[in-house]
């Protein structure tokens, strides 16, 4: 499981490599049973990114792949997606944007962002989950 020490190092990579993209975005890293672990939103970054990001990070934990993987799957499955959405109270979010953390093979949570587009959401977390030292599968 990941440290709080490890989750702020997280956040601080994936703000960086969104400064570097020039999208202001915001960021929650989940450990895997799908808690908050700990939150950032950028200065101007949408209001309603910070619970987006929540979303996506919450799906790339609970299945310990990408959400993009979420969303191809769901795609061809609309009722059920929404019937997973409110059966986890929302927070099923088949949409890019967030990956896994992993070290040793070991699924340690998940990084999520929202703010840009689902795959630069996605772009950017994989890149802090790489500055960290961690994998994404």
């Amino acid at each position: 499981m990941l440290t709080h020490d490890q989750a702020l190092s997280l956040l601080q990579a994936a703000r960086e490599e969104s400064t570097t993209v020039g999208v202001p975005m915001s960021f929650a890293v989940m450990d895997p049973g799908g808690h908050l672990v700990a939150l950032v939103r950028m200065d101007g970054a949408p209001w309603i990114s910070a619970e987006v990001a929540q979303g996506k990070a919450w799906t790339a934990a609970a299945y310990g792949a990408p959400s993009a993987a979420q969303k191809a799957k769901m795609d061809p499955l609309p009722n059920f997606a929404s019937a997973l959405t409110a059966m986890t109270h929302g927070r099923f979010t088949p949409q890019p944007g967030a990956v896994p953390i992993y070290s040793d093979g070991q699924l340690l949570g998940a990084l999520g962002a929202s703010g840009g587009t689902g795959q630069q959401d996605e772009d950017v977390c994989a890149a802090a989950v790489a500055a960290c030292g961690y994998s994404v599968s």
